[in-house]
């Protein structure tokens, strides 16, 4: 099945009932969502589009940005969100490396627009929300040219890709994980299943983060439901106004990460505002700190939903449900530490170097199977081949289970670290700060903090005579890599340990921040 029949069966059931409830401004139901993005598909058919062209959206959360992924969908195209958090040249390279022949993109990103223009030669069609330049469709006008006109969903295999979920390796360039018709279907429902069960046309979503990454596939489940999401008025988070919309329209579920759970259960707004309504706060992406996680149950009682997973396998690893949590450390069902058990339908397992499964509490990689897992990375059969040996997703990270089949995570492989939600790839800040005349040597680690979970440090070693100071390296740093990747903290020194080969020693680098009392352990 084309996953886009999931909003035409909504509307078909649900037409006069709510679909996207934008705060501060109008609500759509899904009867005129599912018009409008009709209408968008026949458009971009009269343009040119065909299944297998690839959609990039650069936007922030809108009516149009919700839209995007199902004019895909019904398309047979792929979407190709990006976080509209990064800067020009980053997008670019989205945009050059998917081959996307159309973007849509919001007015106030102009200059992220003639990047891709520049760095993407298969670009045909831009499509503005708002304000079009020349040259260029706008998406309301399209919408109005097409009202009432319509085409059936294009007919689509299980392996036929439909999104493009980018994310990084070892090597700190992106990759385009190629997640398909079929396995989202298994997704959507395992999601159902496993987070939100019971779910209904009668519950609300809020989105409090960027619909271009796991907030976006938390949509396609209240979608599959009839179940309204709520769009807060700005992009920045405002706790008091969170809790102020989760009182006025009785949400019952959101997706969200555990710094964002932090500030919204440590904001005396929780306190003021009924959110009795809520049954599921879902938090993934980093290891939530356990004072964090038992503030939040003695908050909001027990509606906490943990689930570990990458986006390869769009987070269908474990699931660490409500009644698996507790405030009380005595109690058994707290199971602190732990991520969860497997998922339903698929299988973890915790392997050694030669693909072999490791005895109950033994560290190895955490590796999965299962429907849930994605086809490949777009355009590398290196990375996929690495990423699928032996039949197994391997995550790159290390962990053990314990005699329940109960996963806890002990470190990740590679130098990735996750901040406030977001995965950081040191190489990627490394390479833009090599790039300031002043720097010969640059290494970054993540490192914990209470607020963020983990931010970044920069170790940087100075050109022979020249000088730079943190600030004059963060203002390089500023239009060349989104914010969120920044190191926190930035040490001078005159050289960086290196290995016998000569590569930088990361872990050594590390320990002598620890013995110079500079970062905690």
């Amino acid at each position: 099945m084309n996953l886009g029949r999931l909003l035409t069966q909504t509307a078909q059931l649900f037409g006069d009932r709510p679909a996207l409830i934008q705060e501060g401004g109008p609500t759509w139901t899904w009867g005129e969502m599912e018009q409008r993005v009709a209408a968008m598909a026949v458009a971009l058919h009269k343009l040119g589009l065909r299944k297998g062209d690839r959609i990039l959206v650069q936007s922030r959360n809108n009516l149009q940005m919700f839209e995007s992924c199902w004019v895909a969908f019904r398309l047979g195209c792929i979407w190709v969100p990006t976080n509209f958090r990064l800067t020009p040249p980053e997008v670019a390279y989205l945009g050059a490396s998917s081959g996307a022949s159309a973007m849509i993109v919001e007015d106030v990103f102009a200059g992220h627009t003639d990047a891709v223009r520049e760095a993407s030669p298969a670009l045909k069609h831009v499509i503005a929300i708002g304000r079009p330049r020349a040259g260029e469709h706008a998406y309301e006008e399209l919408v109005r040219e097409h009202r009432g006109q319509s085409a059936d969903h294009e007919t689509v295999a299980s392996d036929d890709p439909l999104w493009f979920f980018y994310t990084s390796g070892t090597t700190g360039r992106p990759k385009a994980g190629v997640l398909t018709h079929g396995q989202m279907a298994f997704v959507v429902t395992n999601h159902l299943a496993d987070l939100i069960p019971g779910t209904t046309e009668h519950d609300r979503s809020i989105a409090v983060a960027p619909l271009s990454h796991g907030a976006g596939i938390h949509a396609l489940l209240n979608v599959a439901r009839g179940a309204a999401t709520v769009l807060p008025a700005s992009e920045k988070l405002d706790a008091e106004a969170v809790w102020q919309a989760i009182e006025k329209h009785r949400v019952t579920n959101l997706f969200t990460v555990p710094t964002i759970v932090k500030l919204l259960v440590e904001h005396p707004a929780v306190d003021r505002y009924d959110h009795s309504s809520l049954r599921y706060m879902i938090y993934a992406g980093a290891p939530m700190y356990r004072a964090d996680q038992k503030l939040a149950l003695q908050k909001l009682g027990k509606v906490l939903v943990q689930y570990f997973g990458l986006g390869e396998v769009t987070g269908n690893i474990t699931v660490l449900p409500p009644a698996m949590h507790s405030d009380d450390d005595a109690d058994p069902n707290a199971n602190i530490g732990s991520c969860g058990r497997a998922r339903t339908g698929m299988e973890v397992a915790i392997l050694d170097a030669a693909l072999q499964r490791l005895p109950t509490g033994e560290v190895g990689e955490i590796c999965c199977r299962g429907p849930a897992v994605f086809s490949g990375y777009h355009d590398n059969a290196q990375a996929t081949g690495k990423a699928l040996r032996g039949g197994w997703f391997h995550t790159g990270d290390l962990g053990r289970m314990d005699a329940r089949g109960l996963l806890y995570i002990t470190g990740r492989e590679s130098d990735m670290y996750i901040s406030g939600g977001s995965n950081v790839y040191p190489r990627e800040v490394e390479e833009v700060l090599l790039t300031h005349p002043a720097v010969a040597e640059v290494a970054v680690l993540g490192v914990p903090d209470a607020r963020w979970g983990e931010v970044g440090v920069a170790i940087v070693v100075r050109r022979e005579g020249a000088q730079v100071d943190s600030d004059a390296l963060m203002a390089h740093l500023d239009g060349r890599c989104a914010r969120y990747r920044w190191p926190q903290r930035v040490f001078f020194w005159d050289m960086l340990p290196k290995s016998g080969y000569g590569k930088i020693a990361k872990k050594d680098i590390r320990q002598l921040l620890l013995d110079r009392g500079e970062i905690e352990a």
